[in-house]
C-alpha cells in the first residue's frame, strides 16, 4: 500500500513552498514558514507566535486571545486585569490610580477634589449631591446647613462660656464626696441656639456650658457644679438629656464624659491608693462599662498605674492629664474614661461608678483583698447588689454584660440568672495584679 504524504504548503507571508511539518500556525490562524515566524512576537501567555501583542502592567506581552477580559489603562496604555474608573477622568490601572486623590466621602478616585468644612476632600459627584457654599463665605458645607462653623458662631453665644471659665463652685447635697460632671455633646448647627438655651434653663444653678474646641463640628460641654451622688440621682434634670436628643444633639467616639471626684471625699491617702489601684486593676471591666477604650484621651498607661502610691500622697508628677484618672487638678481626681451619652441610664452609671468605687474602697481592708479577693470585679458587684442607690449602675452592668466577665472579655453564659450581681456560678478571673 502506498504511503500517504501530507502535501507541502505555501507560506502566507513570503509565498514560498514549505514542508507541512515545519509550518508555524499563528494565534490569528495564519500559516507561515519558520523564517517569517522568527520576526513575529511570541505570546508570554500561550507561547504561540502572533502578529501583535499587548504589553501588560505585569511586564508581559500577550496575544489578543490571551488578552481577552483585560482592559487597557487610559493613562499608561498598558493592559491590566483590574481597572478603576476615575470620576471626571480616565480608566486606569492599579499603579496609575495612585496618582489620583480619593474622595473622603464615597471612597472613589477622582480627577479633581474639593475641600469641604472639616478638611475632607470630596469628588465632584459628592460635592454637588451633598454640599453647597456657606451663605457668608466660600466654604463648602452640608446642604442642611446655612453657614459654616466660623460664620455661624462668629462672636459665640453669650450663654456658652470660654473653655477656661472656672466659676466659684456651688455645692449641692451632702458630702464628704462630691462629683462634678463634664458632658461633651455635638449639636446640629441649626439647633445650636435652641440646645444652649434649653440646657441653661434646665440646669439652673446646677451647671453651665463651656466651649470645647475638641467638639466637632458644633457643640458644647455641659458642666455641673459639685454634687453628691444622691443629689445627682434625684435632682439632676435627667429629662434634659432626652430633650437634647430630640433636638438632634448626639454623641460619638470623639466626645466623652469626665467625672471629677473631690479629693476631700477620701478618708486618707491609703483610701486614695486603694481607689486608684481598684480602677487600674479592673481596666477591662471599667472600659467595658465606659463604652470606650481611648489611648488618646484616657489612657490606662503602665506608668500611671505604677505611680498610684505617689499620687495618693499628693504627687502630680505624672504622665499628662490624658490618663484614665487625671491627677493634676488641685481639688479633684478626674475620671476620664467614659464615652459621652445622651441616654440617662448611661450617664447615671458613669456618676454612680465614680461614687460607688470610692465608697467601696473606703473600708476595704488588706484581709479582704488577700482572702476575699477584694480587688476583683465580682466582689465589687456583690457589694453593689446590696445597695439600691446604685441600681442604675447595676442595670447598666447587666445590659453591658460586664459585671461577671472573664479576664478574656468573654461574656458569661446567657442563662446565668445572677450575672449582674457578681454571683454568677462561673467565677470571674482574678484582676491583673
Amino acid at each position: 500500500m502506498p504511503t500517504t504524504t501530507v502535501p507541502d504548503t505555501r507560506c502566507e507571508y513570503c509565498a514560498l513552498i514549505v514542508a507541512s511539518d515545519t509550518v508555524v500556525t499563528l494565534v490569528e490562524g495564519d500559516r507561515v514558514c519558520g523564517d517569517c515566524a522568527t520576526g513575529l512576537s511570541l505570546c508570554d501567555g500561550c507561547a504561540i507566535h502572533t502578529r501583535e501583542v499587548g504589553y501588560t502592567v505585569t511586564d508581559t506581552a500577550l496575544c489578543p486571545r490571551c488578552l481577552d477580559g483585560w482592559s487597557r489603562c487610559d493613562r499608561c496604555d498598558l493592559f491590566t486585569r483590574d481597572i478603576t474608573a476615575v470620576i471626571d477622568g480616565p480608566d486606569v490601572c492599579p499603579t496609575c490610580v495612585e496618582n489620583y486623590d480619593r474622595c473622603d466621602e464615597c471612597g472613589a478616585y477622582a480627577e479633581h477634589t474639593e475641600t469641604v468644612q472639616g478638611g475632607n476632600e470630596v469628588c465632584s459627584t459628592c460635592r454637588f449631591d451633598d454640599y453647597h457654599y456657606c451663605e457668608d463665605c466660600d466654604t463648602l458645607i452640608p446642604l442642611s446647613d446655612d453657614r459654616c462653623d466660623n460664620c455661624y458662631h462668629e462672636g459665640g453665644h453669650h450663654l456658652v462660656h470660654d473653655y477656661d471659665y472656672h466659676p466659684q463652685p456651688l455645692f449641692h447635697g451632702e458630702g464628704p464626696l462630691f462629683l462634678g460632671m463634664e458632658l461633651e455633646l455635638i449639636t446640629p448647627h441649626s439647633q445650636f441656639d435652641d440646645a444652649v438655651e434649653l440646657a441653661v434653663a434646665e440646669l439652673g444653678d446646677l451647671g453651665y456650658l463651656k466651649e470645647d474646641s475638641s467638639i466637632s463640628p458644633c457643640g458644647f460641654e455641659l458642666v455641673t457644679h459639685p454634687m453628691s451622688w444622691d443629689y445627682a440621682r434625684t435632682r439632676f434634670p435627667w429629662q434634659l438629656l432626652n430633650k437634647l436628643r430630640l433636638l438632634g444633639c448626639r454623641t460619638d467616639s470623639s466626645v466623652g464624659i469626665h467625672v471629677h471626684v473631690s479629693r476631700a471625699g477620701f478618708s486618707s491617702p491609703a483610701h486614695i491608693y486603694r481607689w486608684l489601684k481598684f480602677v487600674y486593676r479592673n481596666e477591662s471591666q471599667v472600659t467595658t462599662l465606659a463604652r470606650r477604650r481611648s489611648r488618646d484621651w484616657a489612657e490606662f498607661s503602665p506608668e500611671a498605674r505604677s505611680s498610684a502610691a505617689e499620687f495618693a500622697k499628693g504627687s502630680t508628677n505624672g504622665w499628662g492629664r490624658y490618663q484614665a484618672i487625671n491627677v493634676y487638678p488641685a481639688h479633684t481626681f478626674e475620671l476620664r474614661v467614659f464615652a459621652s451619652s445622651l441616654y440617662p441610664r448611661q450617664v447615671k452609671a458613669a456618676l454612680a461608678f465614680a461614687a460607688a468605687s470610692v465608697e467601696y474602697t473606703r473600708t476595704l481592708t488588706a484581709a479582704q483583698v488577700a482572702r476575699r479577693r477584694g480587688w476583683e470585679w465580682s466582689a465589687f458587684t456583690a457589694w453593689l447588689s446590696t445597695r439600691p442607690d446604685y441600681a442604675d449602675l447595676l442595670t447598666e452592668l447587666e445590659v453591658l454584660r460586664c459585671a461577671c466577665r472573664h479576664s478574656s472579655n468573654r461574656a458569661p453564659p446567657p442563662t446565668s440568672p445572677r450575672c449582674a450581681t457578681g454571683h454568677c456560678p462561673t467565677r470571674t478571673a482574678t484582676a491583673t495584679p
